[in-house]
């Protein structure tokens, strides 16, 4: 009997379903810093030309006023996204004054840390919110942590699709909701995830050395490159290893995937824990607020991990009543480093294999995760990050030790039907071929853009930041040669203004003070779950 993967890919690949694979949803979130022309942290406030980034659905901020993120809108074919993305990029250098996009993943050289900007969102009650929030970042993880960037990429199946693979799976009750069927298949595709996302460390894993001063005077293994550059000789990404999202506060929280409603039970806990180091600051020093809570996470999306369940959230809800009320609409992949080589920080044909590999984890057989395995996932993804490329590495796939190539390769060869099916539905072999990249890196570690980038900033003096900053102003170049049109120009400065309106407004109509709006935020979650 054909196993569950070929009798789902067997169901789409029917006429009358095939069209579905193309209904689904791709976006991108790209963060980037803004440096200087020598390669320094922009102690510039956001720029006023590229709107508000309280109200710009495309062009905000993350955790420093320095730190950009630019937003596509969800389309039904990531090459759309991905053009809005590259539209996006080549406005912002219109309005960009003597700077440019650091387009790595580790940051440049930083100042101190009381110099490092943390975003500004006006005086609205949620702009303070948001701001208040990145002061507790501050207190809890420093802020040198905080000005890493990625690439978090959001994928969804059409609903009406999930319809179609119920027909395959007879362990559900007729009495299970559309709703609910559709939440614990994503979290099933979310198992799957942390089973093989070491895989795209691997693959797409590109920041293996860091500047030195990264580290603060921080213990660590890294070995010397030069004075200002730290590596690891077969690390892939130094970003997603515990250099980068430290918390011995999160250490606790075991947040489960193998139902929904223990996900979200998992994190309102965390967010209505206290902790008692948070305890000992308090949410206000001298009469101002520099934390929304005590507790182990301030809000949900506090909790680091390399990837989510989500569900688009009206104005005032939060990320786990959302979950609760509607179920699960899409995961955001957050893993993904800056490709340097791009300058979107992503490129088309990593986008296509991550299609690929979403599908392939939404299809596949999906077994309730154990404890043992667990640790065995993040056992496997740690030891990638950090020795991904070393000839030989060994991982364990249940009681079975295989080496790291020989796994991917039986990956890839399991994959190759669902590139297949994608192709056959948009036409073309972009599938195919993103597959067959992904292939030759795997019996090649040199190809990888880890091994490319070491190779780069050996060949730059040893010097990490003199090659970003070579790297990343190439990457200017080429975008400011290819001016948008006067049409597109206008489009994203009107867009630019209605966000300012729209702050400005939102700041002249509210009503209330900001503790009291901080208290019912606080309380609008953790007695209204329903799970």
């Amino acid at each position: 009997m054909a196993d569950l993967l070929t009798q789902r890919l067997k169901l789409l690949a029917d006429a009358q379903h095939r069209d579905l694979l193309g209904k689904g949803l791709r976006g991108v979130e790209r963060e980037t810093l803004r440096v200087d022309l020598q390669g320094h942290l922009a102690q510039t406030p956001h720029p006023a030309a590229l709107g508000s980034a309280l109200t710009n659905e495309q062009i905000t901020t993350d955790y420093s006023e320095s730190l950009l993120e630019f937003i596509t809108p969800a389309e039904n074919d990531i090459a759309t996204a991905l053009r809005r993305l590259d539209e996006i990029h080549r406005f912002a250098y219109t309005k960009l004054d003597k700077e440019i996009l650091w387009n790595f993943s580790m940051p440049c050289v930083l100042p101190d840390e009381t110099d490092i900007p943390i975003a500004w969102y006006g005086t609205s009650h949620i702009g303070t919110l948001k701001h208040v929030y990145r002061r507790g970042l501050a207190l809890r993880y420093g802020k040198t942590m905080q000005c890493i960037a990625g690439i978090h990429y959001n994928f969804s199946l059409h609903e009406d699709l999930w319809d179609v693979l119920r027909q395959t799976d007879g362990s559900v009750e007729a009495s299970v909701s559309r709703r609910d069927y559709q939440s614990e298949r994503y979290i099933a595709l979310i198992r799957n995830f942390r089973r093989y996302s070491w895989l795209l460390m691997y693959l797409f894993g590109a920041s293996p050395v860091v500047a030195s001063n990264f580290l603060r005077g921080r213990p660590h293994q890294l070995q010397t490159l030069s004075e200002d550059t730290l590596y690891l000789p077969y690390g892939t990404s130094l970003r997603m290893s515990d250099l980068g999202y430290q918390s011995n506060a999160q250490a606790n929280i075991t947040p489960h995937y193998n139902n929904l409603p223990s996900y979200i039970r998992s994190l309102s806990q965390a967010v209505s824990e206290p902790y008692p180091p948070y305890e000992a600051i308090g949410t206000k020093r001298d009469g101002e607020w520099v934390q929304i809570n005590t507790n182990i996470l301030q809000i949900e999306n506090e909790f680091y991990s390399a990837i989510r369940p989500k569900r688009v959230i009206y104005s005032g809800e939060r990320p786990v009543q959302a979950l609760s009320a509607r179920g699960v609409q899409y995961v955001e992949v957050r893993c993904m480093d800056i490709d340097p080589f791009n300058p979107l920080g992503i490129s088309l044909e990593a986008s296509r294999f991550l299609d690929v590999f979403l599908h392939f984890l939404a299809l596949e057989e999906s077994d309730i995760t154990t404890g043992e395995e667990g640790d065995q996932n993040r056992a496997n993804f740690m030891a990638t990050v950090k020795q991904g490329r070393q000839p030989g590495l060994q991982l364990h796939n249940g009681e079975r030790s295989v080496g790291l190539q020989q796994w991917g390769l039986e990956l890839l060869e399991r994959m190759a039907p669902v590139a297949a099916l994608l192709d056959q539905q948009a036409g073309g072999d972009e599938h195919a071929r993103s597959m067959a990249t992904q292939r030759a890196k795997l019996n090649d570690a040199d190809l990888t853009p880890s091994a490319r980038v070491l190779r780069e900033v050996q060949a730059n003096g040893n010097s990490f930041p003199a090659f970003a900053l070579r790297q990343s102003q190439l990457q200017a170049d080429e975008l400011m040669a290819r001016p948008l049109s006067a049409e597109q120009t206008a489009d994203f400065v009107a867009m630019a203004q209605a966000s300012l309106d729209a702050q400005t407004s939102m700041e002249r109509t509210q009503t209330g003070d900001f503790d009291t709006f901080v208290a019912a935020y606080r309380a609008s979650t953790l007695g209204n779950i329903s799970v």
